[in-house]
């Protein structure tokens, strides 16, 4: 088994759709970045491929392509599991937590962990999104949103080791 952590943030700003784990979620302002800026995808990925010792999202989908200007973080979200699954390894859970003031991110937990679960190719049960603030203590809450996930991968054709 292998640990991987990720973290990701971006800043809100007018003009943009807000897509968190792979929801639109209605606000007045969405998230800024090169692809659609999902910041709870972002750091899904990034802890699945620290996991499995591959770099992070920005060595794979730079933000200096084009071919991933305004791109679907669903999409990349696929071709890392796609990538990890051809190594030999998946997904045994996922622990995500999303930081921001507003909106209220609770009523689209359920809907993100269900997405999340299906592009994972495991069970929601293994997949678990969590929404917090900062109590109002700090800028990325109120400017951004932040997220961190920690994901376990598990072999799915155990390397011969010697002995």
């Amino acid at each position: 088994m292998r640990i991987g952590h990720g973290y990701d943030v971006h800043k809100l700003g007018p003009g943009r759709r807000l897509v968190l784990g792979g929801v639109e979620i209605p606000y007045e302002l969405g998230l800024i970045g090169h692809s659609d800026a999902d910041a709870a995808v972002h750091a899904l990925m990034d802890a699945i491929l620290g996991a499995a010792g591959l770099g992070d999202i920005g060595r794979l989908f730079p933000d200096s392509d084009d071919a991933y200007l305004d791109i679907d973080s669903l999409v990349l979200l696929d071709r890392v599991t796609a990538l990890v699954r051809a190594r030999g390894f998946s997904v045994g859970n996922a622990d995500i937590t999303v930081v921001a003031q507003a909106p209220r991110l609770s009523p689209y937990v359920d809907k993100m962990r269900d997405t999340l679960a299906a592009r994972l190719h495991v069970a929601p049960d293994r997949v678990n999104v969590k929404a917090t603030t900062e109590e109002h203590l700090g800028q990325v809450s109120t400017l951004g949103i932040a997220a961190h996930a920690v994901v376990l991968l598990e072999e799915t054709a155990p390397k011969l080791r010697n002995l």
